[in-house]
């Protein structure tokens, strides 16, 4: 039986792995957390039609059959191609020979606390959106003193296009994300004042833009195109945020209960340490290059090794999915050449 080494069980890992045990496949999926599912088991809802994001989760998993073996709490120490095969040593001190490997190491979510100016792990009530998602799951939304806010600023790209922090790229789902949110603080509190502070909005998708349009005349959340340049606390322990309206070329300051952080996504730093290693391309971004962007994404230069999923760069969960089948199928194709 031909095997499979997948690094990775989030939804990408997760999906290849199911489509190639049906396909008679044996393999090894290597996952570094106690859990597989990736950033998909933070989240409560998705967009755009509010699904719930562990039934989602659940109906991946259940994809898997026993020709997946899931190794968790486990990474990749040492790999080797030799000949056809690829020799595998794990943290746990197994070894593995595999006919393929496939990366399937994801993304980091962005460290809030680079950008000193927001005030993330210096004021209470400066929160990610990852934060704010796990609030969701309790359909509360308290700020720290117990209280329910009265005023939310969302702040995008935060993160992301952003030349200071060497991440000049686009982290594509933030605008829909923070439209998702912003509505759902909302609903949840009709009477509260929520803002959100956007360079440009990019609801490229179906159904985005139709959230944008129903988050303000349904919801009323407001847009406000400009990028925040700082955050400081009040004596009464609210967040005085200060900013740019670029469409009225005033500035404005604001004065809120909680500010929630848009942070986008960064290659996996485990992912990116194990990739030099295998010699695996990086591109100015740091996300994992193909053979070339078009249709040899999932290859890299060497035979026999593959790429799915967002290490090779910002995605949405449909398009990580369907990155995910095609990679597999490239892994079949080549095991039954």
């Amino acid at each position: 039986m031909k095997s499979v080494v997948i690094v990775g069980a989030g939804i990408a890992g997760i999906e290849a792995a199911a489509k190639l045990t049906k396909s008679g496949v044996k393999v090894f999926l290597v996952e570094k957390e106690k859990e597989i599912g990736g950033h998909l088991r933070q989240w409560d809802r998705l967009f755009p039609t509010q699904e719930n994001a562990q039934k989602v989760l659940e109906d991946i998993i259940d994809g898997l059959d026993n020709r997946a073996e899931v190794l968790k709490n486990v990474t990749v120490q040492h790999v080797e191609k030799k000949g056809d095969k690829f020799e595998i040593t794990l943290t746990n001190n197994r070894s593995l020979t595999t006919d393929a490997v496939l990366m399937a190491t994801g993304f980091d979510t962005f460290n809030a606390r680079r950008k000193e100016e927001y005030g993330y792990g210096i004021y209470d009530n400066v929160i990610t959106s990852t934060e704010l998602e796990e609030m969701f799951k309790t359909e509360r939304v308290l700020c720290t003193n117990g209280k329910a806010p009265e005023r939310v600023a969302f702040v995008h790209c935060v993160g992301s296009r952003d030349a200071k922090v060497g991440n000049r790229y686009c982290s594509k789902v933030c605008c829909v994300t923070a439209v998702k949110q912003a509505s759902e603080v909302k609903q949840l509190y009709p009477e509260a004042e929520v803002y959100n502070f956007y360079m440009d909005l990019r609801m490229f998708d179906r159904k985005f833009e139709d959230m944008y349009h129903e988050a303000q005349t349904s919801c009323g959340v407001q847009f406000v195109r400009g990028r925040l340049s700082e955050a400081a606390e009040t004596k009464d322990g609210r967040l005085q945020i200060k900013a740019e309206d670029t469409l009225l070329g005033k500035p404005l300051k604001l004065t809120v209960d909680m500010l929630v952080l848009m942070t986008g996504m960064e290659p996996c730093s485990s992912g990116v340490a194990l990739a030099k290693k295998l010699k695996i391309e990086q591109g100015s971004d740091r996300f994992f290059n193909g053979q070339n962007a078009y249709n040899l994404r999932n290859f890299t230069s060497t035979q026999g090794l593959f790429l799915a999923g967002t290490c090779t760069g910002p995605k949405t969960i449909p398009e990580t999915l369907a990155d995910a089948r095609a990679a597999a199928a490239e892994v079949l194709s080549y095991l039954t050449k």
